[in-house]
């Protein structure tokens, strides 16, 4: 018995984004240029929205912790494909492919969440204005935020101490750029149909719930808008919340696209290139969203610009 929960695989074999050795110095330029523009971007956001009294609301609260998990998100997994793409090597640890599977689902959870939150602060701040202070008060939501990470702490622990549990003592090899659960689970040697009982509830819980309150609040923000007569006003009322819709819409739409199309249509490179879409191009792309469609944020930050500039000025 003993011998049949031994993990037999002490390390895995990731294939990578591609299989086309010449494209490797393409893809560690590709990679690492989309990697520093997050940290920048994501880095800057954060920055800028802690260092701005204007920026202290419950919408730029909730978009830093965004900015916070898009930046780890990304880091969990490009790291280690810029580290193998820059070495030759393509393998991972049994340890570090679980300490990044668990990291991966965490944050990836944490990002469902919080785009859902946000969803729901819009739909309380277009359609509820008069109780928008009240209901959104501080209190709130630091617990609201507090409660997005500790369901997905839980939710990834379960997932990786079940992981855990099983032998891999079949192929090493995982046809992916980062340890993913279904690739981990098809490697098993051993009964996988509780992990895969927790895919298809609790996991898809996670994604689903979220997925339908950030539909139905914009089911009801959209409502609202086309209730307002002026053209003016009901331009400016959607500009508060078309950034998060344009990142909803990214988001969602490369997860149902990887996660719930038919098997017939699968494709480990589509596989793949969503991966890519969801956890390193969307997480990039957010801070500039944002930036570039909310004015709270653009004179925020060019403020910030204005005060570096003038900080060096004087030093030279």
């Amino acid at each position: 018995m003993d011998q049949m929960n031994k993990t037999e695989v002490i390390e895995f074999v990731l294939l990578g984004v591609t299989k086309h050795a010449e494209l490797r110095g393409l893809l560690i330029v590709v990679f690492l240029a989309m990697y520093l523009i997050n940290l920048i971007g994501n880095g800057t956001m954060i920055l800028v929205i802690s260092g701005s009294s204007q920026l202290q609301t419950p919408m730029y609260f909730f978009l830093c912790n965004l900015s916070f998990v898009d930046f780890c998100f990304t880091t969990v997994t490009v790291l280690k494909l810029l580290n193998n793409l820059i070495s030759g090597k393509k393998t991972i640890s049994y340890s570090e492919c679980i300490t990044q599977l668990y990291f991966f689902i965490a944050f990836g959870d944490a990002e469902c969440v919080l785009l859902s939150i946000m969803a729901y602060d819009r739909y309380v701040a277009i359609c509820n204005p008069l109780h928008y202070i009240t209901i959104m008060n501080k209190k709130i939501c630091l617990r609201m935020s507090a409660a997005c990470f500790i369901i997905s702490i839980l939710n990834s622990l379960l997932h990786t101490l079940l992981i855990n549990q099983l032998s891999f003592c079949k192929s090493n090899i995982i046809e992916h750029f980062f340890c993913d659960f279904t690739a981990l689970l098809k490697l098993s040697c051993t009964d996988t149909s509780v992990n895969e009982l927790l895919v298809f509830t609790v996991a898809s819980v996670i994604i689903l719930v979220p997925f339908l309150i950030t539909l139905i609040s914009y089911v009801f923000i959209i409502s609202a808008i086309l209730k307002i007569q002026s053209t003016g006003r009901r331009h400016k009322t959607f500009s508060t919340c078309s950034s998060h819709l344009s990142v909803v819409i990214i988001f969602y739409g490369t997860v149902i696209f990887m996660y719930f199309r038919p098997s017939s249509s699968y494709s480990l490179e589509k596989d793949k290139i969503s991966s890519v879409v969801y956890n390193v191009v969307s997480p990039m792309l957010n801070p500039f969203i944002y930036s570039l469609r909310t004015r709270e944020v653009k004179t925020a930050l060019k403020t910030a610009l204005q005060i570096i500039f003038s900080h060096f000025k004087k030093k030279g």
